[in-house]
């Protein structure tokens, strides 16, 4: 018969729970800590606004209002500008992903610069911003300028005429969209190279490299990029450094063009004629060139 052991003195008990109280008592507050890390960067990397601040009739343009459907079923919000029936350029449109704060309704200066090109263009909001369902993540983004795009293609304009515009946060939206799908070129305005990059400084005292788990790889993408790509940027941003914009030039693939805006982050958006003359040139090498679709390994 096994032997069975003598119950442990009535003072070793105590230990012992106090032991498994403290454990308990860690990993509770670790998880807390973890959620409040979590919570912290969501809320650092996007600052959607629901209300709109301005009406596309502003801009006195025809435009569609539209909701699209992402991959996941979520519904999302845009506008849709056709170029003017004349313009030698109406197959060009311009896919705008707009960065982490506002909605589609402060893009419209933007839009109206696009527009001045002769091309048409196409705002959408991701989901959780303006009128588009769901709760902003990176996956989620990437997905909706992908409902975004089928949404072009299906309007009939070829991929090779499509030209991916990512502005602040936008810019790895764009880049992303332009190494897993044909494009026709990339427009990155005020785009940072990746979030570990851009939060570790404006957070030196963090451990941002190793906490961050939202990434936003710009130039991870621009390494998969073989189209023509424009990097608009200035060097007074005081939020994206210029040197972001230097990186982002060095690792794309020419041709490339690297142009200055006036302003700070926020202000440079609004340095239109700047943008109208950069997206002309590039428009103009698009047309020289026949805007040729990108290798036929691009799609994914």
């Amino acid at each position: 018969m096994a032997e069975v052991p003598p119950p442990l003195p009535a003072g070793c008990k105590r230990p012992l729970r106090s032991a498994l109280h403290r454990t308990a008592r860690l990993l509770a507050a670790i998880l807390i800590l973890g959620l409040m890390l979590r919570w912290f960067e969501h809320h650092q990397v996007y600052a959607p606004t629901r209300t709109h601040d301005a009406s596309p009739t502003g801009l006195g343009r025809p435009f569609e209002d539209l909701t699209l459907t992402t991959e996941d079923g979520l519904r999302i919000h845009g506008w849709y500008f056709p170029a003017e029936p004349d313009s030698a350029r109406a197959r060009f449109v311009a896919l705008v992903c707009h960065g982490n704060g506002g909605n589609i309704s402060h893009r419209l200066p933007l839009a109206g610069a696009l527009l001045d090109t002769g091309i048409a263009v196409l705002l959408f909001d991701y989901r959780g911003y303006g009128r588009s369902e769901g709760r902003p993540h990176e996956a989620g983004t990437y997905a909706d300028a992908r409902a975004a795009y089928r949404w072009l293609l299906a309007r009939g304009h070829r991929p090779g005429h499509v030209l991916a515009v990512g502005e602040s946060l936008g810019g790895a939206v764009a880049a992303h969209l332009a190494a897993h799908q044909p494009v026709g070129a990339l427009i990155l305005m005020g785009a940072f190279t990746s979030i570990p990059d851009i939060g570790s400084e404006l957070f030196p005292w963090l451990p941002v490299r190793w906490l961050a788990r939202i990434r936003y790889d710009t130039r991870e993408s621009l390494g998969r990029v073989r189209v023509p790509v424009l990097i608009l940027h200035s060097r007074q941003d005081d939020l994206v450094r210029f040197h972001h914009a230097e990186a982002n030039y060095a690792t794309a693939h020419p041709p490339k063009w690297l142009r200055e805006l006036r302003g700070s982050h926020n202000e440079s958006l609004g340095d239109t004629d700047r943008i109208r003359a950069a997206v002309e040139e590039l428009l103009r090498h698009l047309g020289s060139q026949g805007a040729p679709a990108p290798p036929s390994d691009a799609g994914g």
